[in-house]
């Protein structure tokens, strides 16, 4: 798939060299800080050196002061506390948070995750029954619930309270919870809008440690668990998010609890430095595996272990559930392509498929893949509980949730955000969706967003790449949505007659790269489904590449590789 250059502004050369002349930095780390709109000296100071003390006031928070008075309440009378969260990532690493938590103060807890097949996504009747059997009088839902209007309205009428922490977007009417802590709210006053589900019950806690006078270091031993599900959730990594990750991150290469410990030695990552990329696509598959295909409760179990060997134990199943996902996804995702390309869809805007017997562990992983074929908003669906439930995924730029929106009156329920979302309607009315998201699309998407970009920061020559310049880039971690691991371009490279191609499909190419003027540099690259390149490379003297740079290590050894994106030839 050809895909589009798009290379930012680098910012007024004024501007560059006064910054890079204040940090001592080379010009175009300084560009690259620019673009990032660290603009000034103190700004890159707070960017570079991340610190807690400049965590936003949980109390800026609407209704946080209600939501630690009924906490308080409960805990000084005794009553039952249910911890509840959604079946991903972000929300069993909130429920383990809260739950390990509030465990050091109160005896009366329980914690509660859906099933996804039963239960579907969200708050549950069924849940709520469950808690009323068990005496509780409180529950604290996690990542869920923003939407819950009916649920918490049940709730009350059994004289159950709800505090709700969720990040995802209203609808029109807030639930009638004791406390809605939302940093998406429409009339939110809190600062910061972009918090994970984690992060919001994260607050939550610290906004109690402060009333009662708890030291906050108690609450950094949670980081490692918040840092999983930002990096997970794919929330912007700014502001409040790059503070808590960067702490996180770090718990996590030094002293992971021993849930995460035994997912970093299962995943084969114990022996190199953990990063944002090791979480997404070697931790948190794990933890979500459990939830797709067996249940949430499962990652729960094993994220509040305190002894190894019971963390080995739930660690194992974990794994095989792993495997048993990516076996599903492999077969569902091949049966996906090759209905799109029967049904002569390859045309169409968008991409809406059905199918009974489809997992509903995997039909957000199938989008995804999908969009990696076809690009465009994806959504697929399978039946479950009699409906026709699924995931849709977007493009960059394109409001998926909005498209969704305009087609509710064809669903029975559905919600998430611009990139994600869930969505339930009846069987019969799947084909009426189909035809309206495709149209709602067709008249919304952009032509920007409906082809492949890579989006380019600026210009860097390989002699420009110094082992001071990579030191300096490093620190610009941890990479995430709104500061992504920059990529740079590079005109009329060359391989030095060594290139191949390697992996197990024999897919990737694998180079040794120059630069036709600097000779005496050269760089180790991979191009990763890329092979199809290997001909036409062995016969032109240059091409452009547009790449990353990172570190592969191997047995404790790290040496700096170029990680190409895309590769012109004339």
């Amino acid at each position: 798939m050809m895909k589009a250059w798009k290379i930012k502004e680098n910012g007024h050369f004024d501007d560059v060299a006064r910054l890079a002349r204040e940090l001592n930095i080379d010009t175009i780390l300084a560009t690259l800080l620019i673009q990032r709109g660290i603009n000034t000296f103190d700004k890159a100071k707070a960017f570079f050196r991340p610190e807690l003390s400049n965590l936003y006031d949980p109390f800026l928070m609407n209704d946080m002061g209600k939501a630690v008075e009924r906490l308080r309440l409960a805990i000084s009378n005794g009553e039952k506390i249910l911890v509840y969260g959604d079946y991903d990532v972000d929300g069993t690493t909130s429920v383990a948070m809260m739950y390990s938590f509030l465990k050091k103060y109160h005896s009366r807890l329980d914690y509660y995750i859906p099933n996804r097949y039963a239960e579907g996504y969200g708050v549950s009747f069924k849940a709520i029954d469950y808690a009323q059997q068990h005496g509780v009088t409180l529950i604290i839902a996690l990542d869920c619930g923003i939407k819950a209007v009916e649920k918490v309205a049940y709730a009350n009428e059994r004289r159950i309270d709800f505090i709700i922490c969720d990040h995802h977007t209203p609808g029109d009417t807030l639930p009638d919870a004791v406390a809605v802590l939302n940093p998406a709210r429409f009339d939110s006053t809190y600062p910061f809008h972009f918090l994970s589900g984690c992060g919001v019950g994260f607050k939550f806690l610290q906004a109690y440690s402060m009333v009662n006078k708890l030291p906050f270091e108690d609450l950094e031993e949670y980081l490692d668990l918040l840092a999983v599900s930002i990096a997970s959730d794919i929330v912007p990594l700014i502001d409040e998010n790059r503070i808590l990750a960067y702490y996180g991150i770090l718990k996590l290469n030094r002293k992971p609890r021993v849930g995460l410990k035994a997912i970093i030695t299962a995943a084969g990552i114990e022996d190199k430095p953990i990063t944002v990329d090791d979480i997404v696509f070697k931790i948190g598959p794990r933890i979500n595996a459990a939830g797709r295909i067996e249940s949430g409760k499962q990652a729960v179990d094993l994220l509040i272990s305190e002894r190894e060997d019971e963390a080995f134990l739930h660690c194992e199943k974990i794994s095989s559930y792993n495997q048993t996902r990516r076996n599903i996804d492999k077969i569902i995702t091949e049966e996906a392509l090759k209905e799109t390309l029967s049904n002569n869809d390859r045309y169409k805007y968008s991409t809406v498929l059905f199918n009974q017997a489809w997992h509903k562990g995997v039909v957000g992983i199938v989008a995804s893949r999908l969009i990696e074929s076809f690009y465009r908003p994806t959504i697929i669906l399978t039946e479950s509980n009699g409906f026709a439930t699924g995931s849709a995924r977007s493009v960059p730029g394109f409001d998926l949730y909005q498209a969704i929106s305009s087609c509710s009156d064809l669903l029975e329920s559905f919600g998430g955000h611009m990139y994600a979302a869930g969505l339930t309607m009846k069987i019969e009315n799947v084909a009426k969706f189909r035809d309206k998201f495709e149209n709602v699309v067709r008249d919304t998407i952009t032509q920007d967003q409906a082809i492949p970009q890579i989006e380019i920061d600026t210009e860097l020559n390989f002699r420009d790449v110094t082992p001071r310049f990579f030191t300096v880039l490093k620190q610009f971690e941890p990479f995430g949505p709104e500061n992504m691991n920059p990529v740079f371009f590079a005109e009329n490279v060359a391989d030095n007659g060594s290139a191949r191609v390697v992996g197990t499909k024999r897919e990737h190419l694998q180079l040794n790269l120059i630069q036709e003027d600097i000779p005496f540099n050269n760089f180790k690259a991979i191009a990763f489904n890329q092979a199809h390149h290997f001909e036409k490379i062995k016969k032109v003297n240059g091409f452009d590449i547009a790449f990353t740079l990172m570190e592969d290590t191997f047995r404790g050894n790290s040496t700096l590789q170029l990680n190409i994106k895309d590769i012109r030839i004339d």
